[in-house]
């Protein structure tokens, strides 16, 4: 972590939330206790920013400073609301196209993912407010500029925000091996949102369930699985194809 890119203590965390600056999450000791404490944590969730307890150890490792058990990451983008940007692609008359990524937690993947989504047209990515790889400056470089870019909103609940978009009318396709679909046989010129699953775990079953439809990537190869931002591009460029033909 560079420093730069770091706040340390209560006082001056509570300021930088009250200020409005981005925060990709706030780490904190196990075991805080008091009045400010109390309202960090509270103006931390009202914010919707990840919080992370963690041993009094691992803050040390991370600055010698006076902490106070507190460090805040400075996000390198702004995040979106979902209900900010799918009201405003309908508004312009376009067909939506959502990517949603369940637990990606590789940054460079996660670059690679968003420099695709930006190319291939997709209006956001929706990843969760936990367990989501940290957009740092590996994820911002390996993105050449599509972070600065693409809208990407956070969701403390990847099943509220897959609801939110069914009931706004968009079809929901995961991809997963468990798909009995080619992903070029699924109609995908309709208002879409894709999930993309983790490599380790794939896409979960409680959004599987809410899925419309499951496509899968035919191979021919003896590897089982593509790595998941090859896979996102084959996709989402099936979805531009279909879309302009």
């Amino acid at each position: 972590m560079k420093r730069e890119k770091l706040i340390f203590g209560i006082r001056p965390v509570l300021e930088a939330i009250s200020a409005g600056k981005e925060l990709d999450k706030i780490i904190l000791q196990k075991g805080l206790r008091g009045e400010l404490f109390t309202r960090l944590m509270a103006e931390a969730r009202e914010m919707n920013i990840p919080l992370q307890m963690v041993p009094i150890d691992r803050l040390n490792r991370i600055t010698a400073k006076n902490h106070q058990g507190v460090i805040a990451l400075l996000s390198h983008i702004s995040y979106f609301k979902l209900e900010q940007i799918l009201p405003g692609v309908y508004e312009k008359g376009g067909t939506p196209l959502f990517l949603i990524l369940d637990h990606i937690t590789d940054v460079r993947n996660f670059g690679a993912i968003a420099r695709t989504a930006e190319c291939s047209g997709a209006d956001a990515i929706i990843i969760p407010s936990k367990g989501s790889a940290a957009i740092n400056e590996d994820a911002m470089k390996t993105s050449a500029g599509a972070l600065n870019i693409i809208p990407v909103c956070r969701a403390d609940n990847l099943l509220s925000a897959v609801k939110y978009l069914k009931d706004s009318g968009l079809k929901i396709v995961s991809a997963t091996e468990k798909g009995s679909v080619d992903y070029h046989e699924e109609d995908l010129r309709v208002p879409l949102a894709l999930i993309m699953g983790s490599e380790d775990d794939g896409v979960s079953t409680p959004l599987l369930k809410l899925s419309d439809g499951l496509v899968s990537i035919p191979q021919a190869g003896q590897i089982e699985s593509l790595n998941v931002s090859v896979a996102a591009g084959i996709i989402l460029f099936e979805v531009l194809r279909q879309r302009q033909a």
